[in-house]
């Protein structure tokens, strides 16, 4: 199997001051068609002990919503669409473990802003790219005559798309959000979930860096790692109950996590049986797995583990976070970063056969550059274009995100020069979050700027 790994550049991020350059966009098709499923099967026998690549259907959840906290990053595009490194997309490094733990039947439920990540799938991964009868198959939100709104939140998109996820004799599900960045071998997951014998595996974060990391739940674990206990972030500093199979179990110490509670990743492997009872007979109007099918789970006794996983790990909770995913990237002497350069387990994306970058007459540092762009000295288009697309001559950034199309004139200065850490600037074409300027998609920054 054979992928390019060259994206189109969309968002440059920034640490250090630079000078001169200006960068230009080149874009490509792709011949590749999406393909919808639209009949229904019915289901067949499961083998006992049947091949890897087809025992586990990966259910991606690639919307975020119209709160992100990954706006204006998200105002066009969902959080899985949002490019990482310059070459890929945060859905890549999801779709990639799972092709790289042989889990070749991939589907993915979008709703949100979701043209460009439909487009992106379709044309990346198309069933003529995986092994077998692999594939990854893009659901969009959709109206029937039992169902005419939007999908309802991550169980309600489940429940509903059953007739399709059914289709294949699998015996269990994956679900996966898909605007994180972490490489897994989801094989060990699931062998550990098989191993157990459990309903449902969920996958838990051994180790903290803040209280963010909490937005997914907590989950205590016994010491056979079974789950007795779920709690959302918002009710961890609080004196409410938990859900617990002992109803009437609180946290031992509301306002200090012991090392027994561990963060939720919310990935969870659910066996397909399992899966079926939960959204049609035992909770057949949850809207949502993380609060309310997951502890509902937790309440009927069903037996539910964690799997702790120690590797790297980031959600992309923040525009902070995302800015320090990106930049992290070019820090190739830790271990902490995401490596984007792993042959056994590589990533995979789009190919758009671009031309290698042209750098000419800039200085450029601590910074992740994609194929296809020019960066030299003139920002001059010509066609009557005052300020051309890209970053124009003699212009400092530091600590920013610049997001696609932006055009920026000469001698411009954007390095949050009053050290603000919130600010919505949005009609000026840029805003601040945690003391990073996001110059938003398409925005015009005039010469001589100073943000």
């Amino acid at each position: 199997m054979s992928f390019l790994t060259s994206l189109n550049p969309h968002i440059f991020t920034f640490q250090h001051s630079f000078q001169k350059p200006a960068i230009s966009e080149f874009g490509t098709t792709s011949p590749y068609s999406l393909f919808v499923k639209n009949s229904y099967q019915p289901e067949s026998s499961i083998p006992l002990f049947p091949p890897a690549n087809q025992s586990v259907a990966a259910i991606v959840l690639g919307d975020g919503s119209s709160h992100s906290r990954l706006y204006p990053l998200t105002k066009r595009r969902s959080e899985a669409a949002i490019p990482i490194a310059g070459n890929y997309r945060l859905i890549d490094a999801v779709v990639s473990n799972c092709i790289n733990s042989d889990i070749t039947k991939i589907y993915a439920l979008t709703q949100f802003n979701s043209t460009s990540l439909n487009s992106h799938l379709s044309r990346a991964y198309s069933r003529a790219r995986l092994l077998d009868d692999g594939f990854v198959e893009v659901i969009a939100a959709y109206q029937s005559p039992e169902d005419n709104g939007w999908f309802q939140g991550s169980a309600d998109a489940i429940r509903r798309c059953l007739w399709v996820l059914e289709e294949y004799s699998v015996v269990e599900y994956l679900v996966l959000p898909g605007h994180h960045l972490y490489k897994m071998d989801y094989q060990k997951l699931i062998a550990a979930h098989r191993r157990n014998k459990a309903d449902i595996t969920v996958s838990v974060f051994s180790r903290t860096k803040d209280e963010d990391d909490f937005r997914f739940g907590i989950f205590k674990l016994d010491a056979e790692n079974k789950v007795v206990e779920f709690r959302e972030k918002h009710q961890i500093n609080t004196t409410l109950n938990s859900i617990s199979v002992e109803k009437s179990r609180k946290f031992e110490d509301d306002n200090n996590v012991r090392s027994d509670y561990y963060p939720s990743m919310g990935i969870y492997v659910i066996n397909r049986n399992v899966m079926r009872k939960l959204l049609t007979q035992y909770f057949p109007t949850a809207n949502d797995l993380k609060t309310q099918v997951i502890p509902g789970a937790i309440s009927l006794g069903m037996k539910i583990h964690g799997y702790q996983f120690d590797g790297y790990w980031e959600d992309m909770r923040s525009i902070g976070a995302y800015y320090s995913a990106n930049m992290e990237t070019i820090q190739r002497k830790t271990n902490k970063a995401y490596n984007f350069y792993e042959r056994d387990s590589p990533l995979y994306t789009l190919p758009r056969h671009l031309p290698p970058t042209l750098v000419a007459d800039a200085v450029i540092t601590d910074s992740v550059i994609g194929d296809g762009c020019i960066l030299n000295i003139s920002n001059g288009e010509g066609g009557g274009i005052e300020i051309a697309i890209g970053i124009g001559e003699g212009s400092r950034i530091r600590k920013a995100i610049i997001d696609k199309n932006a055009r920026i004139g000469n001698n411009v200065q954007i390095i949050n020069k009053d050290n603000v850490e919130e600010g919505n600037m949005e009609a000026k074409g840029y805003i601040i979050s945690g003391g990073i300027i996001v110059i938003v998609r398409s925005a015009i920054i005039p010469d001589g700027t100073i943000l």
